[in-house]
């Protein structure tokens, strides 16, 4: 890998590659460029020729658009049947969290990458889909088309990432990008799957009514009842069932959820209501102050609030 194309060096205590990033870095891809974006999302840009290569299960899923190229690309063996036989410049890929694939590259290649974490994926289920999210997967798709997909990635790929604003324009491009894969490719895993996914976790009605009970004191601004003991009381359960099964249902830790809805709520009142001041802002999402507002922001998204408001996303 050339030196100006090396990838940045990732900081302590960040969480590890997606496997698909990880397969990509060990091959003959190059990383040209990167980057965090808001809700444990991942946006990376890769160039790649003559190259074979093969995921296994990664556990997350990957939405992959092509910038240029793909006549020469290939799945190898390949038992689901294609959208078409080989891609071109706009068409895209659905790698799932639990899919199998090989790839055998001829040409040259450039493409981008946007790779989604189990707590990202939950919480679209739960928003779009109001469903468990353990119950329901991406099915794969090789070599297809959809021209809101090409937009995104001719979008993202225009901006400079390492720009606060431009990097806060892909994150919320890359967001809308997600809700529309969700909702058209989102599929029920098979009957007997999706019942062995329902032991451990909470069960549907328990589960409406906990996060239901998480979005009105937001909405309020208010902490109170978002306590470990005031939530597994609403589902009836031990707090240490409670919490074990919210991760078994929704990939994430109780605080972890509240964390990224009370983030989500102050970036749609940044965005939607100028006229409110950062304090106002912070009161009503619970945050304590302006500061620790800008301080929970800047480690979501890499930003402050006041930056988030100025780029006008």
């Amino acid at each position: 890998m050339s030196r100006d194309l090396a990838p940045p060096s990732p900081a302590a205590g960040t969480a590890p590659p997606p496997q698909v990033f990880a397969v990509l870095s060990q091959s003959r891809a190059q990383l040209e460029r990167q980057a965090e974006l808001g809700g444990t999302l991942r946006l990376a840009q890769w160039r790649n020729c003559e190259d074979h290569t093969g995921y296994n299960r990664p556990g997350h899923h990957t939405l992959s658009v092509y910038l240029q190229g793909g006549q020469d690309v290939r799945v190898v063996g390949e038992r689901s049947p294609l959208d078409a036989a080989h891609g071109q410049p706009g068409t895209f890929c659905i790698l799932p969290a639990d899919h199998e694939s090989q790839w055998q590259i001829a040409g040259p290649l450039r493409f981008v990458h946007l790779y989604l974490s189990d707590s990202a994926w939950a919480q679209r289920i739960v928003r779009l889909l109001d469903a468990e999210p353990r119950a329901y997967t991406l099915a794969p798709r090789f070599f297809g088309q959809d021209p809101a997909l090409a937009d995104w990635a001719r979008q993202v790929s225009a901006l400079d990432w390492g720009d606060t604003s431009q990097r806060l324009q892909a994150h919320q491009l890359s967001e809308a990008a997600l809700d529309r894969l969700v909702l058209m490719a989102a599929q029920p895993h098979a009957r007997e799957r999706a019942l062995h996914l329902a032991k451990g976790g909470l069960a549907p009605a328990a589960r409406r009514r906990v996060l239901e009970q998480i979005e009105t004191q937001l909405a309020a601004g208010q902490t109170e009842g978002l306590s470990l003991a005031e939530l597994a009381a609403e589902a009836n359960l031990s707090e240490f069932h409670f919490a074990r099964m919210f991760r078994h249902s929704l990939g994430c830790s109780v605080h972890g959820w509240i964390s990224q809805r009370r983030s989500a709520r102050a970036q749609a009142l940044l965005r939607e209501r100028p006229k409110l001041s950062l304090a106002e802002v912070a009161a009503r999402c619970g945050y304590a102050s302006a500061s620790h507002l800008s301080r929970s922001l800047r480690a979501d998204l890499g930003a402050t609030a006041g930056e988030w408001r100025r780029a006008g996303v």
